[in-house]
């Protein structure tokens, strides 16, 4: 992305990037199922996912201090330095008991997509995941693309104060991903996800009623602890819904599809944009939320989870 000089150049790095992105998150979810009681997969699925976000954050700081002074190539050139760290990482990184055992099988499954969709409940089921993260996914692109333009100038602020807005709402990210962690492993998926999810709904319409920095502020939080809290929520119960053997597969499966068709929220708000008033996009956003809990509400795993894991404490 430091050498990337045209719009061409940065499509094809950013598709690579978004390569490289999607096959982590499933090893990473793996590894969670791998090591981790099924009873915790709530709090550290959520802990794990906070780890980006405090990227996010060291990002949005650079940001504002890189960009004014440096331009956007050298902001992509301290990219370089977690690649580094992430490859010593790996250097000491082993396979975990279970999946060698698996691997020592002899009878053991083939591993395929085709195991989402192998009766028509798991069908269902991981339709309705993908539903759900395709909302996930679309309000996340949404507020985090569009909002610090439009912040901008509905308050005149800089890109310095865009960024402290940026800051700001990915810490109450931060804050909500831990709560929900502990809500989904306390009182399971349905009611969890039913509270973050109306919460979003009700936090996103009112965040346009902002008159100033520290009311966008604190609204900023809010949002972000509600709207991207319970994106941790997700790698959890596809461990706990997919056999052990195809939980990567299943993660990646399901976030990947769900994230790229969510990702066009950005095209999608923007033609809405030049339709509507900002009150009627936000109403859009909230509505998805809205959908995206009817749609938890009938799948019959979540119900087999809370269940179970209420019967294992």
């Amino acid at each position: 992305m430091y050498f990337a000089h045209n719009i061409t150049t940065i499509y094809i790095l950013r598709f690579l990037i978004g390569l490289g992105n999607g096959g982590e998150y499933g090893v990473g979810m793996a590894l969670i199922a791998e090591h981790f009681a099924a009873k915790q997969y709530g709090r550290v699925s959520s802990v794990a996912t906070i780890g980006g976000q405090l990227g996010s954050i060291l990002a949005a700081i650079l940001s504002a201090l890189i960009l004014p002074r440096l331009g956007w190539h050298v902001l992509f050139l301290v990219g370089v330095f977690p690649v580094i760290l992430a490859f010593f990482i790996r250097q000491n990184l082993k396979e975990s008991n279970t999946f060698i055992t698996n691997q020592q099988k002899e009878d053991k499954p083939k591993v395929s997509f085709k195991r989402l969709f192998s009766t028509p409940k798991l069908s269902i089921q991981t339709l309705g995941l993908i539903c759900m993260v395709v909302v996930q996914a679309g309000g996340y692109f949404g507020l985090m693309n569009w909002l610090p333009t439009i912040v901008q100038k509905q308050l005149g602020i800089s890109v310095r104060g865009s960024s402290l807005w940026m800051i700001s709402t990915i810490i109450g990210m931060c804050i909500g991903m831990l709560v929900f962690g502990n809500i989904l492993d306390l009182l399971g998926p349905q009611k969890s996800f039913g509270l973050f999810l109306f919460g979003a709904a009700l936090v996103i319409y009112i965040l346009v009623r902002a008159r100033n920095m520290i009311e966008l502020l604190i609204l900023g939080a809010i949002v972000g602890f509600f709207a991207n809290g319970m994106y941790g929520g997700y790698g959890a119960i596809i461990n706990y819904l997919y056999p052990i053997d195809i939980v990567a597969t299943a993660n990646s499966f399901i976030m990947n599809i769900g994230k790229f068709i969510g990702s066009f929220s950005t095209v999608v708000i923007g033609f809405l944009m030049s339709k509507l008033p900002m009150k009627g996009v936000m109403a859009f956003l909230s509505i998805m939320y809205l959908v995206s809990f009817a749609i938890m509400m009938f799948l019959p795993g979540l119900k087999t989870m809370t269940k179970e894991l209420r019967a294992s404490k």
